[in-house]
């Protein structure tokens, strides 16, 4: 994930700053709780399509 991409990018949801999690390839808004994959390169920042994020992930 491109750095310079990460600074401009933020939540569909709350227009709040994304964490880019390298392990899962995902964009994760901790306010939200939820994790927006990256499909060949492309973050899909579609609620619809994010996961939440388990209470595990939340605490991290």
């Amino acid at each position: 994930m491109d750095h310079r991409l990460l600074e401009i990018i933020a939540c569909p949801v709350c227009n709040g700053k994304l964490m880019f999690d390298k392990e899962q390839q995902e964009l994760v808004c901790k306010a939200d709780s939820l994790a927006f994959s990256i499909r060949d390169g492309i973050p899909v920042l579609l609620e619809t399509e994010a996961r939440k994020l388990t209470l595990d992930e939340k605490s991290e």
